[in-house]
């Protein structure tokens, strides 16, 4: 059994209770379960409510002590959380009636009184036990945190993240939750006097069990499983003329960064969504300015060397394999192993092209959640980049399609087109040999790529991973994916689709 890990802070005053429960916010999430301990008025409520307000992005969010309604259930933006307390609880019999046997699931679970139903807590937990200590000020209290089971290993990741802070300087900085993406990393901006930074999160964790020939899913189709790639590429792109985020300080170790903070305005506007004309076309002049330069294959990162992964066949495969083993079977269409085996060898034939085609960066995930817009900047770099940590090395159309079909938003086939001229164009002054033609081909299988893919890893997230947002997303993918199709060189696939992939719903 693992040995539980404790951690002890001294809390002088309500805000640096407010930080230390940002700080675990930031590394828990559906499924913890936190108790707090401590005599009346030692602050357990108060500590709920700061973690409770910090996910909300609400500091003035109502958080009622739950002694009366025993539980208090919040919908939050990033999951569920239930606040608990048992102090009225007689008999373990009880938690049955209120909800809290069994623990609920995808939810974090906050239990006050904890000691009212011992037998009843999970042996994964992390506990806050509270104390006054009137020797250091009227309000100030110690926490006592021990992590045990699984909790054991959150809580040193607090510990250490609370010594990187230390050490850079920002522990007294205010925490400023900000929206996650469908990773595991998680995101705070960190205020201090006029200064606003990114600290990023980015736990070692591959994604999903070693099902690819003893492989995870991330490790297999080259996505990152550590903080390296990003410093090591952050730093090739700002060589490159790329506005990335200036890195302040890093822990390659602990897989924690604080960064320049770019904002937050976008390169999209409206309700729909949709693209803002002058910000879409310097996103795709900085494809073209970026793809026209020989780029290294290898980068310095911290005394060592990063090798940038090739895109190979093997994990594009294995990346449109999400669709037949996630999407279809949702869809009630699974496939039979002669139909499986015909979709593979399809797929070998049509990924010739694009991995014979020349390599350049392809930062993966060039869309507009990752394109922040830097008005007082000139030119290309106008355009931030903060998403390039899965950056592998492969065909030039991958991210243009990236940006020209994005995944989040509807970009309309006229506008398409003429962005995707703009950047031929762009190619063609800059290299007469460019050629046109071959590069469209390239574009619609690379998109047909992407898009069979997204239609799986948006069904994985959903049923995975618990996060049913995403599909919402798939009738869009199925639009762009029928714009690929429509190339001649995908033919024979668009009649293996028709016979055998059925839409999603809407």
């Amino acid at each position: 059994m693992t040995e539980p890990t404790k951690l002890s802070v001294a809390l002088h005053n309500e805000t640096a209770t407010a930080q230390l429960m940002a700080d675990l916010a930031l590394l828990v999430g559906p499924g913890d379960v936190i108790t707090l301990t401590g005599d009346l008025g030692a602050g357990k409520t108060a500590a709920a409510r700061s973690l409770i307000r910090y996910l909300a992005g609400d500091e003035e969010l109502e958080v009622p002590s739950p002694t009366f309604t025993l539980v208090q259930g919040y919908e939050l933006p990033p999951f569920p959380v239930l606040h608990a307390d048992l102090y009225r609880v007689e008999d373990e019999s009880e938690l049955e009636e209120i909800g809290l046997s069994p623990l609920p699931d995808a939810t974090l679970v906050l239990i006050e009184w904890p000691e009212r139903a011992p037998s009843a807590m999970p042996q994964d937990r992390i506990d806050i036990a509270l104390t006054h200590r009137p020797a250091l000020g009227s309000n100030a209290r110690a926490a006592d945190i021990t992590g045990y089971g699984k909790g054991a290993a959150t809580v040193a990741r607090l510990k250490a993240l609370r010594e990187f802070l230390d050490t850079s300087g920002y522990i007294d900085a205010t925490r400023k939750r900000m929206a996650g993406d469908a990773s595991t990393r998680s995101y705070a901006r960190l205020i201090r006097d006029d200064e606003v930074v990114i600290l990023m999160n980015s736990p070692q964790r591959p994604d999903g069990a070693a099902l690819y020939n003893g492989k995870s899913y991330s490790a297999a189709v080259h996505l990152a499983e550590n903080i390296k790639p990003f410093v090591a590429l952050d730093e090739g792109l700002c060589e490159a003329g790329i506005s990335a985020p200036k890195i302040h300080y890093f822990d390659l170790d602990h897989g924690f960064l604080i960064s320049e903070d770019f904002g937050s305005a976008g390169v999209i506007e409206g309700d729909p969504p949709r693209p803002i004309a002058e910000r879409y076309e310097a996103a795709t002049d900085l494809l073209a300015a970026l793809h026209g330069k020989t780029l290294p294959e290898t980068l310095p990162l911290d005394g060592q060397t990063y090798a940038i992964p090739v895109f190979d066949i093997e994990a594009m495969l294995i990346e449109i394999g999400l669709m037949p083993e996630w999407y279809l079977p949702d869809r009630n269409a699974p496939l039979s192993k002669a139909a499986r085996a015909e979709f593979f060898a399809m797929w070998r034939e049509l990924l010739k092209k694009p991995l014979a085609a020349p390599r350049t960066w392809i930062i993966r995930d060039y869309h507009s959640p990752n394109l922040i817009w830097l008005a007082d900047r000139d030119g290309i770099q106008r355009v931030g980049v903060i998403d390039f940590q899965d950056t592998v090395l492969g065909p030039h159309s991958y991210d243009v399609v990236s940006l020209l079909q994005d995944a989040r938003i509807d970009v309309p086939e006229n506008i398409e087109l003429t962005l995707l001229s703009r950047y031929i164009k762009a190619r063609r002054a800059a290299d007469a040999g460019f050629e046109a033609a071959g590069f469209a081909e390239l574009y619609a299988i690379m998109s047909a790529q992407r898009n069979t893919r997204l239609l799986g890893t948006f069904a994985r997230l959903n049923r995975r991973d618990g996060k049913p947002h995403y599909l919402r997303h798939q009738p869009r993918i199925w639009t762009y994916l029928q714009r690929s199709l429509a190339h001649p060189a995908l033919s024979a696939l668009r009649d293996w689709y028709l016979a055998n992939v059925p839409p999603p719903q809407a």
